[in-house]
């Protein structure tokens, strides 16, 4: 296990690259979590540290410093990654361990905190120290895809929050049929045919879409 390293005001400000002036300033900002007292001597950590460098990362993408308050804000009031995940990984799909820039890079421009609280909100991003981790690699490669067709990330969210009612709702109806004929523990052998028929009729309801044309 990798020991916790702990660092005066002076010894992290030189480390992350910054004035002692600008991390006094910051913390003043709440940009960075409050220190560890020990008498009259602040100790921070490889938090603050990660923080700071996150922050530099983005403002070098072009945030404001109120945009970075915000969403330093949102990510620590956030969903942590026992909420995300909840009883275990999922089953098939792999979740993806970020940073906040490196989140920022995927979307440029496009994470604000109001996108940030909606993919919480929807189960797409939880928290772990001072990582994200969003649950599905193939949802957020989907999902960056489409902002990078020019879609805005907020209406890509919200076409998720739809798809997921649609998709509970599958689920509901393919469990129902398995365990009406067989017990509990064939569910998880005969997902892959729910997730065919599902496939196959959403490429087929495409092909529709399409024939019909513009409305």
């Amino acid at each position: 296990m990798t020991e916790k390293r702990e660092y005066r005001m002076e010894e992290l400000a030189r480390l992350a690259g910054i004035t002692v002036r600008t991390l006094r300033f910051y913390r003043e900002r709440k940009l960075i979590p409050p220190p560890r007292r020990e008498g009259r001597i602040a100790w921070y950590d490889d938090h603050h540290l990660a923080r700071l460098r996150t922050i530099a990362a983005l403002l070098d993408r072009g945030h404001t410093l109120n945009g970075i308050a915000e969403l330093a804000d949102a990510f620590d009031h956030g969903r942590d990654v026992g909420d995300l995940l909840g009883l275990g990984e999922p089953t098939e799909e792999t979740p993806v361990r970020l940073t906040p820039e490196e989140l920022a890079a995927r979307f440029e421009g496009e994470v604000t905190p109001e996108n940030l609280a909606a993919a919480m909100e929807l189960g797409y991003l939880g928290t772990d120290g001072d990582e994200l981790v969003h649950i599905s690699h193939r949802l957020l490669e989907v999902s960056s895809a489409l902002v990078r067709e020019g879609i805005p990330l907020g209406e890509v969210l919200q076409a998720g929050a739809r798809v997921r009612e649609h998709a509970d709702a599958l689920a509901e109806l393919f469990a129902d049929l398995i365990l009406r004929h067989a017990p509990e523990r064939e569910l998880h052998r005969l997902r892959p045919l729910a997730r065919s028929v599902v496939e196959a009729e959403l490429s087929l309801a495409l092909d529709r879409r399409m024939r019909k044309g513009p409305e």
